[in-house]
């Protein structure tokens, strides 16, 4: 079964160049609007609410120390640790 794509983002990336930009894509955006925007954008409440759960994973992987304030200089090293303390996180 095909899943249609959405790029859910915050209210910030509301303007009309971002959603053209996912749009030309192949993905459907799903941004709240802006206060004043007008027209006022759709928006797909029960897509939106997934955002949640990504935002949680992010602030978990932030409370991890050696994530927070990467100390490794080589971005493959860092990407070692994020994936440890994902699968840490995971685990839990």
């Amino acid at each position: 079964m095909y899943h249609k794509l959405a790029g859910i983002a915050d209210k910030g990336y509301d303007s009309d160049e971002c959603r053209k930009a996912l749009m030309a894509k192949g993905t459907t955006p799903c941004i709240p609007p802006r206060k004043g925007r007008r027209p006022p954008a759709q928006l797909c409440k029960t897509t939106y609410k997934q955002r949640h759960r990504v935002e949680i994973v992010f602030a978990r992987l932030k409370d991890r120390r050696r994530v927070a304030t990467r100390y490794d200089r080589c971005a493959h090293t860092f990407f070692a640790a994020v994936l440890i303390a994902a699968i840490i996180i995971c685990r839990i």
